[in-house]
């Protein structure tokens, strides 16, 4: 199921913390960073913390520009982004600012604590998930019931965690404050175990007075039949490679990229590459790699259309030089049409070898458009 596409956004001391032990919150941020803050949640179309947030800093998570909200009504949108917070036990203050202020708000918690929210009367819509919280029920709940396409989550560091942990966050904001906290028992952003899966790619870094701004996102793919953020983008960018293939009357422009299990990009191709008008492109991309390689056998291929099964121009097909070269991992848009081949089954010839194959249709259309010609 689709989600929403969801940003991690915080700041931390040098030395790694959210805030320190004291009473009053640590302000971390410039009042610089503190404006382009409320442009992003101008921007979103939910923002979600945790219950331990609220509870520590009662805050009220509004957008505070009147420019902003007004352009957000212009829009169509509502004036505030909806407020979500997450609770297991349901344990929340009814005389919390979160409630009060701003537009619609939702809970999203366990069955035991939806009834515990619905007695204390919170001002919220109270969605229960089952005997445990699951994120990716929450994500598709608030993609397909709410209307949530961006989704910024500004805490705590458990929610943080738990979201790079499950492959589910496809962005990190993180300005880097000029102070030392240097206490062991203050929170810090991350917990233990917070990211497991190899370096995130640095996207943007920028100098906000004395803070510093650093975007990154994550790379490393997901494992199994679970997608996660990193499949998306590698998916995109897979998708932006068939744009480059010359067209033909007589093929599907495709696009492809192999990427070892840490997030490493082993090779790229796409359909008719370097002049060869029959090359395919999971077949233009393992040609450039030794069939040797280790990393091959915990590596994703990510391509924009389904590896083909059967093929006239070559002995053999994608589909067998992918469980050739024993990549057991496939991430694809879009299902071969009947166009060239009838009943083509690529990804069912992966899956009855083993082959977790994992399809994003919502990325289809992104893979039809540089096959628009064949349509016509």
């Amino acid at each position: 199921m689709p989600y929403p596409y969801v940003l991690l956004s915080a700041a931390v001391s040098l030395d790694g913390y959210l805030d320190d032990t004291t009473a009053e919150r640590l302000l971390l941020s410039s009042p610089a960073d503190f404006d382009r803050v409320d442009e992003v949640r101008a921007s979103v179309d939910a923002i979600l913390i945790g219950a331990g947030t609220i509870r520590a800093d009662n805050p009220r998570l509004l957008v505070n520009s009147a420019d902003r909200r007004h352009a957000r009504v212009a829009a169509g949108k509502p004036e505030y982004p909806l407020k979500v917070t997450v609770s297991g036990s349901g344990d929340l203050d009814p005389a919390a600012h979160f409630w009060h202020t701003g537009g619609d708000k939702v809970v999203y918690t366990t069955d035991r604590g939806a009834r515990r929210a619905e007695a204390l009367g919170i001002a919220a819509d109270v969605v229960p998930l089952g005997p445990d919280l699951d994120w990716r029920r929450l994500l598709e709940h608030l993609h397909d019931e709410r209307g949530v396409r961006r989704l910024m989550v500004e805490g705590g560091g458990t929610i943080h965690t738990q979201l790079l942990q499950q492959g589910l966050a496809d962005e990190v904001q993180l300005v880097l404050a000029p102070l030392f906290v240097g206490d062991p028992d203050a929170p810090r952003l991350f917990g233990p175990g917070a990211y497991q899966g190899g370096r995130l790619r640095l996207t943007e870094t920028r100098r906000i007075e004395d803070v510093v701004l650093m975007r990154y996102e994550p790379t490393a793919p997901g494992t199994g039949p679970l997608p996660s953020a990193a499949d998306r983008h590698w998916l995109a960018l897979a998708c932006e490679l068939a744009a480059q293939c010359p067209p033909s009357d007589t093929a599907f422009s495709v696009g492809a990229v192999i990427v070892a299990a840490d997030g490493t990009e082993l090779a790229r191709g796409h359909s008719r590459e370097a002049g060869d008008p029959v090359v395919h492109a999971e077949e233009a991309a393992l040609a450039k790699l030794d069939p040797a390689d280790p990393r091959l056998a915990t590596a994703t291929v990510y391509s924009s259309l389904e590896p083909c099964a059967r093929r006239a121009s070559r002995p053999k097909p994608c589909a067998r030089l992918i469980l050739d070269a024993g990549v057991r991992r496939v991430v694809t848009a879009w299902r071969e049409p009947d166009t060239f081949v009838t009943a083509a089954d690529g990804n069912g010839l992966l899956t009855a070898e083993g082959v977790d194959v994992v399809v994003l249709p919502e990325y289809a259309e992104r893979a039809r458009v540089a096959n628009l010609h064949l349509s016509g």
